[in-house]
């Protein structure tokens, strides 16, 4: 069964409407300094956002949706197998939308061509709400093929699957943000989701804490699959690939064309400098976020 046009999105609304409130609470209690002025890099960012959030529009989201709904009409799907009533379909179908972004998001860090566009995103010198969509168009357009068939392979409803990306669009837009909530707030929420201290980490110039916290929405995730990583006080998160932090790095037409041009040693840092921590403790990592 075709889909009907999609009508006005009332969802593209809040998500605007969070991501001022967020821009406007971060510049009120910033998490961590900035280190670029933020109209050349927010106009950077802008730029990639739209080009990322048309081939979202126009390719990824009614390739999935029109997966769900030819896979609802059809009773087919891992969910569809199971003897459970809609609200438990929702809630599993929910929580494996989530787990199976954690592993594409892992393998995304993996060395070869799907890093190679990710990298765009990591290599933003600054993280706050507009770094949150700050995505190549190529790495929109091929994730495509993930989308359907991770819809594909767990029979998720389109009612669940638009539930989880408005979920997963907020929850983009929050961890991603620059806002230094106090403290024991982020700890105990940190306990269910992903809060913009443990992702501030997962942005870290150092390679073994940008290769760790993957997780989206629940940050369960990581502590399931021991990809976590919280002892690391924002104050020594240096944000940013350390071959790629010169201004002319984060030009929008050097961005696009990173991904096929020759790739920098990525976690060296240039000319020598070592102002970064460039190993990781040697001591266990407690599971508790740090100033």
């Amino acid at each position: 069964m075709p889909l009907p046009p999609l009508p006005m999105r009332p969802e593209a609304l809040l998500l605007a409407a969070l991501s001022l409130a967020l821009l406007a609470l971060e510049a009120l209690r910033p998490l961590r300094k900035r280190k670029r002025p933020r109209p050349r890099r927010w106009a950077v960012n802008a730029g990639l956002t739209a080009l990322a959030y048309a081939c979202g529009m126009l390719v990824v989201r009614p390739a999935a949706l029109g997966t769900a709904a030819w896979l609802e009409d059809r009773s087919l799907g891992l969910l569809a197998a199971l003897p459970l009533p809609f609200g438990g379909k929702f809630v599993l179908g929910f929580l494996l939308m989530d787990l199976t972004f954690y592993y594409w998001h892992r393998l995304n860090h993996t060395r070869g061509l799907l890093w190679r566009f990710h990298n765009v995103h990591h290599v933003d010198p600054d993280l706050d709400v507009t770094t949150s969509f700050r995505f190549h168009f190529g790495e929109v357009l091929y994730s495509t093929v993930f989308r359907v068939l991770q819809v594909g392979l767990t029979g998720v409803a389109p009612l669940t699957y638009l539930a989880y990306e408005l979920v997963f669009n907020a929850a983009t837009l929050f961890h991603h943000s620059n806002l230094g909530l106090p403290i024991a707030w982020e700890r105990r929420l940190n306990l269910l989701l992903v809060t913009p201290r443990m992702h501030g980490i997962h942005h870290s110039a150092v390679g073994a804490e940008t290769n760790s916290n993957y997780s989206v929405v629940f940050s369960f995730w990581d502590r399931l699959n021991r990809s976590l990583r919280l002892n690391v006080p924002q104050s020594q998160v240096i944000v940013g690939v350390p071959a790629y932090l010169l201004p002319r790095d984060n030009r929008l037409a050097a961005l696009l064309a990173m991904p096929l041009a020759a790739q920098r040693p990525y976690w060296r840092w240039p000319s020598g400098k070592v102002s970064v921590r460039l190993q990781p403790p040697a001591h266990p990592q407690p599971a508790l976020l740090a100033e």
